[in-house]
């Protein structure tokens, strides 16, 4: 299991910090996700080989949020 940090911008609220948390875990080989809105990020628990950085950045975009 490896571990990444993502900035996300977008975020304004709990409901925000949830929906983050949901695109993030429902991606195949992302174990946990945990997103702090006052850090405005995610960091993310994933298996490597099974889901890619730009993944998961795409899954934030298409929330409405932005990854970098």
């Amino acid at each position: 299991m490896e571990t990444m940090v993502l900035k996300v911008s977008g975020m304004s609220c709990g409901g925000c910090v949830k929906s983050v948390t949901s695109v993030l875990e429902a991606l195949p080989g992302v174990a946990k996700a945990e997103v702090s809105l006052e850090k405005g990020e995610a960091t993310v628990a994933y298996e490597a080989g099974k889901v890619s950085r730009e993944q998961m950045a795409q899954a934030i975009d298409d929330a409405g949020f932005e990854a970098s």
